[in-house]
């Protein structure tokens, strides 16, 4: 069922992205006189199409990774005559660049769009108070206190953790300086972390932890709640409502403390004792943990959840702008998007960022689900960023891509003639392979994932 969900999602997903980028290339060819032959949202075998007045080809196609626009073109096929005003390759290169960049543009609109949709309707986040500094870490260099509340980092807002987290993202790699601003009893400070070769080449990276803050945890009782079916838990016999009262020996006041010792015991035997209602004593349980692979290392989970709980009242905020405002919000947050991406791209090609980061189609149908499961502000939140992503992807220099061509086009201008067929086709098929490279690499750290 969770499959089919994320594929639901993943359709969902990119259906609205690729279909805003075609509709970039689509509306500015129109407008420049180009005749669109067909629009297409998805590849292979049409599912259905339906034709416009201008004879315009509408198609929705079986395979949902992605789409064109397909214009009237001599080269890649006879025009006739009357119709060559209205083919691409008559018109001139400032009007073939708009046509090429109108894709990307196309993402970045719809990424300030969503942005300010979802600062209009408002979301709450849990402010991002600091539960412990890591010894030794940056933030611990910095005397960066346990209880402070982080409020900006360089001149950003901080709302969430989220935020202060894609803040970092831009550090990756860097020998650098960072700007954190935090409330300490009511008393606004400011604190320079300095980094250095921060996180370089790390494999998925913790950059909270990595940076030396953690989070403050409320207590939370050890009251189980959900048990998945099959998991080490269930077949240890766990119930919902059973409280853990000793693990490995220790007795447990926290669930943070269980959770600790489970991941530490990923393959081992535990005894835990939990505390049972209607059942004189306490109820002894062996359960093994089953190792997965995270952050680098093994960590145990036997497949059982917490009761839900809620934050201090006084850790949760409410974000919200005001119509106008959220104009300049979601186009500063759309900014800093697409600078961090741009950055995270170059910081890639040089090495400073592993490709074990990637994510391909199957990474991006899991958080989609879940961001759709979550709720519109996160859904919004990933589609705005996923938008950004692949508007700086296709602006990358790379034939095959809407940057190569605009790199072609760019060539074309500056030598008043285009490039030989020849050296367009070799720039082509180099353009395609190191695509596919990518995207094999993509899909092999998905699977990986899993």
């Amino acid at each position: 069922m969770e499959f089919l969900e994320s594929v639901i999602s993943l359709i969902i997903t990119l259906g609205i992205l690729v279909t805003v980028h075609e509709y970039g290339h689509f509306w500015v060819a129109r407008r420049c006189g180009v005749k669109v032959l067909r629009f297409s949202v998805g590849f292979g075998k049409p599912i259905f199409s339906w034709h416009d007045k201008l004879g315009t080809e509408y198609v929705v196609a079986a395979i949902p990774l992605g789409g064109y626009v397909r214009m009237l073109d001599e080269r890649e096929g006879h025009v006739p005559s009357e119709l060559k005003a209205q083919a691409f390759s008559s018109k001139p290169v400032s009007q073939r660049i708009a046509i090429a960049f109108a894709g990307p543009l196309a993402n970045f609109i719809f990424a300030v769009l969503a942005y300010w949709l979802m600062f209009v309707l408002g979301f709450s986040a849990i402010q991002p108070k600091v539960g412990a500094v890591i010894d030794g870490s940056p933030a611990y260099e910095a005397q960066v206190p346990v209880g402070s509340i982080i409020t900006q980092i360089d001149d950003e807002p901080v709302h969430g953790w989220r935020d202060l987290v894609m803040g970092l993202v831009n550090y990756i790699g860097d020998t650098d300086t960072v700007s954190l601003t935090a409330q300490v009893d009511g008393v606004s400070k400011q604190f320079d972390v300095e980094l250095d070769k921060w996180v370089a080449g790390e494999k998925e990276p913790d950059l909270l932890r990595s940076f030396g803050l953690e989070p403050f945890k409320p207590r939370i009782e050890p009251v189980l709640d959900t048990i998945i079916e099959g998991g080490a838990a269930d077949q240890s016999g766990m119930l919902s409502g059973d409280i853990v009262r000793v693990a490995d020996g220790v007795e447990i006041d926290d669930w943070y403390q269980f959770v600790e010792i489970v991941q530490n015991s990923a393959g081992q035997q535990l005894i835990v004792e939990v505390e049972r209602s209607q059942s004189p004593g306490l109820v002894a349980l062996k359960v093994v943990p089953e190792g997965v692979e995270s952050q680098g290392r093994l960590v145990g989970k036997i497949g059982v959840g917490v009761e839900p709980y809620k934050y201090p009242e006084e850790l949760i905020v409410q974000v919200s702008y005001s119509p106008l405002d959220s104009v300049g919000a979601a186009a500063s947050q759309t900014w800093s998007d697409i600078a961090m991406t741009f950055g995270a791209v170059k910081k890639m090609v040089v090495g400073l960022v592993s490709l074990d980061n990637l994510s391909g189609p199957i990474t991006i149908a899991r958080v989609a689900n879940q961001s759709i499961s979550t709720g519109l502000e996160e859904f919004l939140r990933f589609l705005a960023l996923l938008s950004v992503s692949l508007g700086v992807l296709n602006l990358l220099p790379i034939p095959m891509l809407d940057g190569g061509h605009i790199l072609f086009y760019l060539v074309e201008a500056v030598r008043r003639k285009p490039l030989s067929e020849k050296s367009q086709l070799m720039a082509l098929k180099l353009g395609m392979s190191f695509v596919f490279m990518l995207m094999a690499v993509a899909f092999y750290n998905d699977i990986m994932r899993l």
